[in-house]
């Protein structure tokens, strides 16, 4: 974490699933300051509590801002010192979105506007937005503003010297057993006795563990240019299999499924890289890089200075990523604190 030592590190929708997995990573590492900044008083306290009891010898490096990056005023406020930015705050839940898409607009992309805006003023080093599977080919309006989110860091970059704010973005697909993922909802029905429910057996969805996701974020903060798009190569699972290996951990019946079909603006599967996005993607191992587009609006020199060469890449979707069987799914699962932590509490019932 050498990179990081001395450094303050803010972090926009802190509180949730991904600001919590950061904070279990580099709270013992020689990172100067962690800046929490979010609009709910009431999960900062929760979480100032948790780490002074987990980390009570490091929790002095976490400090909390109420604020909203729908207010540009607030983000500034919390933005002095800062050197690098992770920005987790989002509206991420797909059908709220569809009934509320304004305040998607609001919150994922004229928030992250004003983060960028703030960051660039305040002189901050580094700045990584987290996007979503569902910004590519997004049928929603939670995805399309997740897009629109990428199209506003590409356009930012394009605005300010790389060596004074480099501007990067991820996207990936379904962190396992993040806050309101539905995990911890079949776990519950499960001890409730209640019928597991799922949309439709056969949808496609990448998964992750939150892990990955900061290994993500951290690959992006290391190797990207700025204006980049950084895709995890992720494996895959039907709604099925997930449904059953979590009914194989966790004593459910397999049997006991209740289809309740798709949900406003889901999707069969979903796509990390577009066909269009993989004429020029760079293959870096276990990720994809989609460097930004950095012409001009003056076209008309490329009539005689254009680029006809395409890669050979296809469109990465979950339909045609590494599909995991139910074994495979469970070995997963395992490997994810969460899941450990709620089999230990069957256990003692």
């Amino acid at each position: 974490m050498s990179l990081f030592k001395g450094k303050t590190l803010m972090i926009t929708g802190g509180t949730g699933s991904f600001g919590n997995a950061v904070l279990n990573r580099f709270l013992r590492t020689d990172i100067g300051e962690i800046r929490i900044f979010s609009r709910d008083e009431k999960k900062q306290d929760d979480m100032r509590h948790e780490f002074q009891v987990k980390n009570p010898e490091a929790a002095d490096k976490i400090k909390f801002y109420i604020g909203d990056v729908r207010d540009l005023a607030s983000v500034k406020n919390a933005m002095y010192g800062v050197d690098y930015i992770f920005h987790a705050a989002a509206l991420k839940q797909v059908p709220s979105c569809e009934f509320f898409p304004i305040e998607a607009v609001k919150t994922n992309v004229l928030g992250t506007d004003n983060v960028l805006t703030a960051a660039i003023e305040a002189g901050v080093k580094n700045v990584v937005c987290l996007s979503t599977d569902k910004a590519a080919y997004p049928v929603n309006a939670m995805g399309t503003s997740k897009a629109m989110m990428e199209k506003v860091v590409i356009a930012k970059s394009r605005t300010v010297a790389p060596a004074k704010t480099k501007i990067c973005c991820t996207r990936y697909g379904n962190v396992m057993c993040s806050r309101g993922s539905v995990i911890p909802l079949w776990i519950d029905q499960i001890r409730n006795g209640d019928s597991i429910t799922i949309t439709d057996g056969r949808m496609t969805r990448f998964i992750m563990s939150l892990d990955e996701a900061v290994d993500l974020v951290l690959f992006a903060f290391e190797h990207g240019e700025s204006g980049d798009i950084l895709v995890h190569k992720a494996p895959a699972c039907s709604i099925q299999t997930l449904a059953e290996a979590v009914c194989e951990l966790f004593g459910g019946n397999k049997d006991n499924v209740k289809v309740i079909g798709i949900r406003h603006g889901e999707k069969m599967y979903e796509t990390l890289l577009t066909n269009e996005e993989c004429a020029h993607a760079i293959d870096m191992g276990n990720f994809y890089r989609v460097p930004a587009d950095k012409r001009g609006l003056n076209y008309d020199k490329y009539f005689s200075q254009g680029d006809t060469e395409r890669n050979t890449l296809t469109e990465f979707n979950s339909n045609n990523t590494d599909l995991l069987d139910v074994e495979a799914v469970k070995q997963a699962l395992l490997r994810l604190q969460y899941i450990q932590d709620e089999l230990h509490k069957m256990e003692e019932v």
